[in-house]
């Protein structure tokens, strides 16, 4: 991995950690090392992190897992508190379905904390390839997901958005959603909502 990838890398972890609350139980989905789980694990509960390329580790309250979340695991209903989805969505076939697994498996009042890249970064992605600054990540991979559709792939889901804003100079976006601790409250937003833009 470049210093350019590293450097984007840590910027994410960073943009995402204040979200990840004391107690909670970690899921951190697609994290191919412990850059995120190593910078939030003195607050949190425990920390499970899984990717298709992680080597399997257990050791104290964390737990590296190798597959591809949601295909791979059958994790209980209700296990974690915070899921963290940073820069994968956009890698994932079927962004709805992986919606649905992170509500199920996300305890009422939990978070999902997603960074998203606006698309046009692949065309960066690829002119940094080119010029050796950027290994790239699997960009290979990116399956052209519109940025807009993540609020209504989560909201169709039963989350609401809490949190949404552009960083990176504009080119990638932070998403956080809520699971509703009532099952029958409205997940389409209200007057209590604490939307944030910008």
């Amino acid at each position: 991995m470049k210093a350019l990838d590293q450097l984007l890398q840590r910027w994410r972890a960073a943009k995402a950690s204040p979200f990840v609350q004391e107690g909670d139980r970690l899921l951190d989905v697609g994290c191919p090392d412990r850059v995120l789980i190593d910078k939030v694990l003195a607050k949190v509960r425990s920390a499970t992190g899984v990717d298709a390329l992680l080597e399997p580790v257990s050791e104290g309250t964390v737990a590296l897992l190798r597959g591809l979340f949601p295909d791979d695991f059958d994790f209980a209903a209700e296990t974690f508190d915070c899921i963290c989805i940073l820069a994968v969505l956009e890698h994932v076939e079927d962004p709805a379905a992986l919606a649905r697994e992170c509500h199920r498996v996300l305890a009422p009042g939990g978070r999902v904390v997603l960074t998203v890249p606006h698309p046009f970064v692949d065309e960066i992605i690829d002119w940094g390839i080119r010029l050796r600054i950027l290994d790239g990540m699997a960009a290979e991979e990116h399956h052209a997901f519109d940025v807009s559709l993540t609020r209504p792939t989560f909201v169709d889901c039963g989350f609401r958005l809490v949190r949404e804003r552009r960083f990176q100079l504009g080119f990638n976006r932070l998403f956080v959603f809520e699971k509703p601790i009532d099952a029958g409250q409205s997940a389409r937003g209200g007057s209590n909502d604490r939307i944030e833009f910008g």
